[in-house]
């Protein structure tokens, strides 16, 4: 071992505290960024093995009826490989000590063998036999929420006919690691279920001998998933097609793909945060150290060794900090890659998990670490190896002390001694405490923008819920229904108020340019689900023209004043110019409207509505609940209370989890920035405090001078950094941004609040270990003059 490595191995435990604050800083930010690299590998590598072992469709489409041999048709398409016809229909479930009416998807199964696509993984049971029409494989999640298991029995209403059905297991399926019920925002497994029954006794029940409703397609390889899906549509359009459509737009891959995105804005950021702190610390310590450190430089160059081993010598003592830094950081970091994976893996009901992260996420890491702290390092480095012998040798120049502003100032007058040394010290050296501000800062900021999650939340179910969403409950029917019939819902036990609408799928066209998206029809005096945009503010729908979101205007690069081609995927399948009249800021989706006069006069269909939505007495809603699961025309029914329960549970069981380990990364940085500003300051003054002790300055006045210049520095952070925080929260809520959601820029009092508490609770405890150790002061030590 050679003298330096010694001299590095003693530098190294005398500056053990600062070492670990500054490594831990690193660690935050390697393992923030491992989470969410393998968490995106583990993601990816999952669904495409999934998505691959159960032949999942490429290419899906839905149609009135159409007969079983046109699918010889359509396996004769360009790029078609394998052809897979079903019937897809809904249903209401009455389930066992549960009074609300569930909305089943019922799927049908093969006829005879396995599953040629989209295939089911058993978790428990058997498949349903074919030759008996009353057993049903339910999805696990649906399961799980009512307590069933193979071998339970419960009521079905299919087509206004009531059977029972005998569940004889459950499983897992492709199409619904998302499962989602129709119109919904968050998957309710209580209210919302996958049931899988034979197709022949669905085809009985629903008129489909000899045809089928539904088609998936796998395509070959290199084929054009949007050349199929247009020849598909065109074939299946004289059926009643509602617009075919690629994997990409698939309900639950689409949620899939968008969390897979959203953890790579993660990746992107957030880290960056952490390691650009590490950058600054270590900028901090190194300076100080070669500061104290000129007598021993100019020593080793006078003994010969050169600027390259003495830079290369305080290289390494970066290296050892990152690397304890990476080492702590790999391990947290895998360990929260592989939590959040499961995490996912549950939540989006994988039958398996993929967690085998290679070795690609933990080198870029390593490499992003290291080359943060050593960049912070190199201006230090520069200076330690520059320095030339002669000038090394000698003390640094004392500081050029004159009268400031501050001593002339009235202000002066009314400040004892140690605030105004407190003051002298800060304005002697404004850029070095601007910089320990702005450490401090970025801890700030990190708590606003976690905190602001829950802001954005309560701000969301608020706009959309509350100030949106009017009405109880929403129903849906099977069939176009006549206005009239709006009378019959009115009289249903418990509605006090009805309102009609009517969704019609579309594909909207401008230019060269194109969305998927349905078209809602509301009436011109709607009241209980009003439009409204993102700040709770009610928007009219035109009287005959388009009111569009701004999201889907954007997507379609139209303004208002613009005319769009919908192309209507359903009945005749009109093809209309319609007008855009106004536009509007939403939260959620991508909505277009239309008046429901308008819309039914435009589609030919005379005076009709699809669903309608109610205001129910919660005395007689119990009533109401037993008579809906007793009606045939209705398919399937939303509460709102229930759709914020339900958002509030899905996003707490995650959300809450968050928050809380970006609270204590957060924490850790605030630390690691407050010690190193104490432990610095302590070393820098230590001569200057010993000499106030035994001028007569009591130990709570020298802790005064010292720990009071940190604190005002944090009090000075603490507005920096609630802007800093604004400034990423705002980027967060752009990069975040879906087209199912929008994370509105809401951040309350009380979130700064709590962030500036936080803050200020880490810098007291930092400052109290400070402060045990300042009483422990050996003045004479201190005191000696270094010969």
């Amino acid at each position: 071992m050679t003298s330096l490595d010694r001299k590095l191995l003693r530098e190294l435990w005398r500056l053990r505290a600062q070492v670990l604050a500054i490594a831990l800083v690193i660690a935050s930010g390697n393992a923030l960024l491992i989470m969410a690299l393998t968490t995106i590998e583990a993601l990816e590598e999952t669904t495409v093995a999934y998505y691959e072992r159960s032949r999942f469709g490429e290419v899906f489409a839905e149609v009135t009826r159409a007969p079983e041999a046109l699918s010889r048709e359509l396996a004769e398409i360009p790029g078609v490989q394998r052809v897979s016809t079903r019937i897809l229909e809904g249903a209401l479930l009455d389930l066992p000590n549960f009074a609300e009416p569930v909305v089943g998807r019922l799927v049908s199964l093969p006829a005879h063998g396995a599953d040629a696509m989209n295939a089911l993984t058993l978790r428990s049971g058997r498949l349903a036999d074919p030759d008996r029409p009353d057993e049903t494989v339910i999805g696990e999640a649906f399961a799980e929420a009512h307590g069933l298991e193979p071998g339970d029995r419960f009521d079905a209403v299919l087509r206004g006919r009531r059977r029972t059905l005998q569940v004889v297991g459950t499983a897992l399926s492709p199409e619904f690691v998302y499962a989602i019920a129709p119109g919904g925002l968050m998957p309710d497994d209580a209210r919302f279920g996958v049931l899988w029954l034979g197709r022949e006794a669905l085809a009985a029940v629903f008129d489909l001998d000899g045809a089928f409703n539904a088609v998936s397609l796998t395509l070959t390889a290199g084929a054009d998933a949007r050349d199929v899906v247009a020849r598909l549509d065109a074939r299946l359009a004289p059926y009643g097609g509602t617009g075919a459509y690629p994997r990409a737009d698939q309900v639950s891959n689409w949620f899939l793909q968008n969390e897979i995105a959203q953890q790579k804005n993660m990746a992107h950021l957030l880290p960056s945060v952490f390691l650009a702190v590490s950058a600054f610390l270590t900028h901090l310590v190194m300076g100080r150290m070669i500061d104290t450190e000129r007598r021993e430089i100019g020593l080793l160059k006078a003994f010969g060794y050169s600027r390259l081993a003495i830079a290369w010598h305080y290289v390494k003592l970066v290296l050892v900090i990152g690397g304890l830094g990476v080492v702590i950081g790999a391990l947290i970091g895998a360990w929260l890659g592989h939590w959040n994976t499961r995490l996912y893996a549950e939540f989006y009901r994988f039958p398996f998990l993929l967690y085998r992260p290679g070795p690609e996420s933990f080198l870029l890491a390593t490499l992003v670490s290291l080359g943060a702290a050593l960049a912070g390092a190199l201006w230090a480095v520069r200076r330690a190896a520059a320095l030339p012998p002669a000038e090394a040798m000698l003390p640094p120049s004392p500081p050029i002390y004159r009268r400031s502003r501050l001593s002339r100032s009235a202000l002066a007058r009314h400040l004892d001694e140690p605030t105004r040394m407190i003051a002298r010290r800060l304005l002697r050296w404004p850029l070095r405490a601007l910089l320990a501000s702005a450490g401090l800062a970025m801890s700030v900021a990190v708590l606003v923008m976690a905190l602001q999650w829950l802001d954005a939340v309560d701000s969301l179910v608020d706009s959309v819920f509350v100030q949106g969403q009017h009405q109880d409950a929403t129903l849906a029917f099977h069939d176009l229904t006549p206005l009239g019939e709006l009378a019959g819902v009115e009289r249903l036990p418990g509605v006090l108020a009805a309102e009609p609408l009517r969704a019609v799928p579309a594909r909207l066209h401008h230019g060269h340019l194109s969305e998927r998206e349905a078209i809602t029809g509301l009436s011109l005096d709607a009241v209980l689900s009003p439009v409204a945009d993102a700040e709770g503010r009610p928007v009219p729908v035109p009287p005959d023209g388009l009111l569009v979101s701004r999201q889907l205007a954007g997507m379609l690069e139209v303004a208002a004043g613009d005319v769009l081609i919908v192309e209507v995927l359903e009945g005749r399948r009109p093809r209309l110019a319609l007008p855009v009249v106004r536009l509007f800021d939403t939260d959620v989706g991508k909505p277009a409207y239309l008046a429901l006069d308008a819309l039914n006069r435009r589609m030919g269909d005379g005076r009709v509505m699809r669903g309608a939505q109610v205001v129910v007495d919660p005395t007689r809603r119990a009533e109401l609940l037993a008579e809906l699961k007793t009606l045939p025309a209705v398919s399937g029914v939303q509460f709102r209370q229930a759709a914020i329960d339900t958002f509030h549970a899905t996003l707490g069981q995650t959300l809450f989890i968050f928050v809380g380990f970006f609270v204590g990364f957060a924490a850790v940085l605030s630390v690691g920035v407050t010690y190193n500003a104490i432990r610095i300051a302590l070393a820098e003054r230590a001569r200057e405090l010993a000499t106030l002790r035994v001028l007569g300055f009591s130990r709570w006045e020298i802790s005064y001078i010292l720990l009071g210049e940190v604190g005002l520095l944090t009090w000075l952070a603490i507005p920096l950094g609630c802007l800093l925080g604004f400034a990423l929260a705002w980027y967060l809520s752009s990069a975040f941004a879906t087209e199912l959601f929008r994370v509105p820029l809401v951040i309350t009092d009380a979130t700064y609040a709590r962030a500036a508490l936080i803050t200020l609770a880490t810098a007291g405890a930092c400052a109290a270990v400070v402060r045990r150790r300042l009483d422990r002061l050996d003045l004479i030590a201190v005191l000696k003059t270094r010969e």
